[in-house]
């Protein structure tokens, strides 16, 4: 009995320390994943800031920083998960919670029935990556280089379903166009109303184009798998790359990975946490809007994408920066088809479900931005090449489509 005595005493605190070793090396492997973790900091001041209801500036601006590293951490969680799950899955995945901070925000906003701001901010997200991000990606690695080559073939796909999902936003602008005058004499709702045909007709372009977003998965996860596979494998050696600090480039990979428990674990907590922050950062529009001047819209279309982009901006740049442009437009222009095609009909979807008006019907303007930056992109990409030029022709677009939201007032009907 004394022999065993002394083992059990061992063999306790060797597991407890255990689990604090594993427990801290998680907690460094997730640290370390980005350098933008450090904002990790604007957290707790973004949840204090409302607790102690400080000024909607600051409300706003703490808890927009705050989103930035958890939207980092999300795509972290996901990809390592990705990786234990198999092709698929992981497919599947990367498509739900790589745009989970969008959704979290829009289905926050539309509870709070700021249809102007979801609506803006998924117009905003497709800008964004299509203009500013593959631009910075044509800047970034064409400044070195004559010009860089990738996937024709997958470049055009994914500009083709770009261009129908401009389809479904187009027609139902063009529907509203034909529409005889209402005998209200306040004339017809502004974007986002409860107008009876224009729901009814984003309801079902909303059905359709979430079944085309289904269709393209099978088409890169089974049919065509192959056309995607360099792609893939660049992808996965851009995150291994990116993700380790230079003086751990040594440590072999499998020491790097996250367990499913692990990443299940992170992707709840920064879930969490980005629903918090997002609730206080959309609480706190109204006033920013009084305060400021500046418009819904422009803070819904320009503002508010940097927060759920921001980890896929420096992804993108970083590794158009090492040739592999590949992984860099399918970064860039996949995000896009994937809010336009997943997140904007789903939130129309979700908007039916808990009886919030939202609809596909934007503003003559804001579709014709719309056409014009899908039309552009998909020139610049046509030939499977592209250069520095090229990306300042897409960042310029961008910069002029900010400066006109900046004067687009919200009132225009």
């Amino acid at each position: 009995m004394d022999d065993r005595t002394p083992l059990v005493g061992e063999n306790r605190p060797r597991t407890l320390a255990q689990t604090k070793a594993s427990v801290l090396r998680v907690f460094m492997m997730t640290l370390k994943s980005s350098p933008v973790n450090y904002l990790l900091v604007f957290v707790p001041l973004g949840i204090l800031a409302e607790y102690l209801k400080w000024s909607a500036n600051a409300i706003f601006w703490l808890n927009f920083f705050a989103i930035v590293p958890l939207a980092s951490l999300l795509a972290f969680a996901t990809e390592e998960l990705s990786e234990n799950v198999g092709q698929t899955i992981g497919g599947l995945l990367n498509a739900t919670f790589g745009n989970a901070v969008e959704l979290i925000v829009s289905i926050i906003a539309l509870k709070e029935k700021q249809i102007r701001i979801v609506q803006a901010s998924m117009l905003g997200s497709i800008l964004s990556n299509l203009l500013l991000v593959l631009g910075c990606c044509f800047i970034a690695g064409g400044i070195t280089r004559v010009q860089q080559t990738f996937n024709q073939t997958v470049a055009q796909t994914m500009s083709s379903l770009m261009a129908l999902a401009t389809a479904g936003l187009l027609i139902p602008a063009a529907f509203h166009a034909t529409l005889p005058p209402p005998k209200s004499k306040h004339g017809f709702p502004e974007p986002g109303s409860s107008d009876t045909l224009i729901l009814s007709l984003s309801r079902g372009v909303s059905i359709i184009l979430l079944v085309v977003y289904i269709l393209y998965l099978l088409f890169q996860l089974k049919t065509h798998k192959s056309l995607f596979e360099e792609q893939a494998q660049e992808a996965d050696d851009g995150i291994i790359t990116t993700s380790l600090p230079p003086d751990e480039s040594d440590v072999k990979p499998e020491e790097q990975k996250l367990s499913v428990l692990s990443s299940i674990i992170v992707l709840i907590v920064a879930t969490t946490l980005v629903s918090l922050c997002a609730d206080y950062l959309v609480g706190s529009i109204d006033d920013i809007v009084e305060s400021s001047g500046l418009s819904k819209t422009f803070i819904g279309l320009i503002v508010i994408p940097i927060v759920g982009n921001a980890a896929e901006h420096v992804t993108a740049i970083i590794v158009a920066m090492k040739d592999k442009m590949d992984l860099a437009i399918g970064v860039a222009v996949g995000s896009s088809l994937q809010i336009a095609i997943f997140v904007t009909p789903f939130m129309v979807l979700v908007g039916w479900i808990i009886d919030v008006p939202m609809s596909l019907y934007f503003s003559t303007f804001e579709t014709a931005i719309l056409f014009v930056s899908v039309f552009i992109t998909n020139l610049v990409i046509l030939d499977g090449e592209s250069n520095w030029l090229e990306g300042a022709m897409l960042l310029s677009t961008y910069l002029i489509v900010a400066l006109a939201f900046f004067y687009y007032p919200d009132n225009v009907i």
